[in-house]
C-alpha cells in the first residue's frame, strides 16, 4: 500500500507539472533530448524536496510553516502569471516560430519548479507518520514518477510545438497561466 500510495501522490502531484512541461516543450519546439532531460530533472528535484521539506516542517517547526500555508496558492498563482505572461510575450513577438525562439532560461525554470512543486509541501503533512527512510523513499517514488510523465509532457508539446508554429509558445503562455489559476482556486477552495 505504502508504493501505490507513493504513485498516487507522485501522479497527483505531476499533473501541474505535466502541463508546464508540455508548455515548455510548446515554447521551444527544437528541444534536444538532453535539455528536455534536464527539464524533467528540475520538477523532479523539486517534487522530490517539497514534499520531504513539509515532512521536516510538521516534524519541527510545524506552526511556523502551518501559517504559511495559506500563503501557497498565492505565491504560485504570481509565479505563473510571470513565467505564463513572459512566454504569452515572446510568443506574440516572434510570429514566425523559428527555432531561434528565446528559450526558457535557468531562472524561468526554477521559478517553473517551485511554482508547480509548491503544493507537493502539503503531502509532507499527510506523511507525518512515516519514518524518516520512508519518508526518503516515498519523496524517491514521487520523483520518479514526475520524471517520467515530465519528459511525456515535453516530447508531446515538442512534437505539437512543432506542428503549431509561431502559435506554439502562445498557447504554452496560456496554459501556464491556467495552471496558476487552477492551482489558486483550488488551493483557496
Amino acid at each position: 500500500m505504502f508504493f501505490v500510495n507513493s504513485v498516487g501522490f507522485g501522479v497527483g502531484l505531476a499533473m501541474d507539472a505535466f502541463s508546464v512541461s508540455l508548455a515548455n516543450g510548446l515554447h521551444e519546439p527544437c528541444m534536444k533530448k538532453g535539455r528536455m532531460t534536464a527539464i524533467a530533472g528540475v520538477f523532479t528535484f523539486f517534487q522530490f524536496a517539497m514534499p520531504l521539506i513539509g515532512w521536516i516542517c510538521v516534524n519541527s517547526i510545524a506552526r511556523l510553516f502551518t501559517s504559511f500555508e495559506r500563503f501557497i496558492p498565492w505565491i504560485a498563482l504570481g509565479l505563473l502569471l510571470f513565467i505564463g505572461g513572459k512566454m504569452l510575450i515572446d510568443g506574440i513577438r516572434n510570429k514566425d516560430g523559428d527555432c531561434d525562439a528565446p528559450v526558457i532560461g535557468f531562472l524561468a525554470l526554477m521559478i517553473q519548479g517551485v511554482a508547480t512543486s509548491i503544493d507537493a509541501l502539503s503531502i509532507g503533512f499527510q506523511i507525518t507518520s512515516y519514518k524518516l527512510m520512508e519518508t526518503i523513499f516515498c519523496c524517491a517514488i514521487i520523483g520518479a514518477v514526475t520524471f517520467f510523465i515530465c519528459m511525456l509532457g515535453l516530447f508531446l508539446g515538442k512534437k505539437f510545438g512543432t506542428k503549431l508554429s509561431g502559435k506554439a509558445s502562445i498557447l504554452g503562455g496560456v496554459i501556464l497561466i491556467l495552471i496558476g489559476l487552477e492551482i489558486f482556486i483550488t488551493g483557496i477552495i
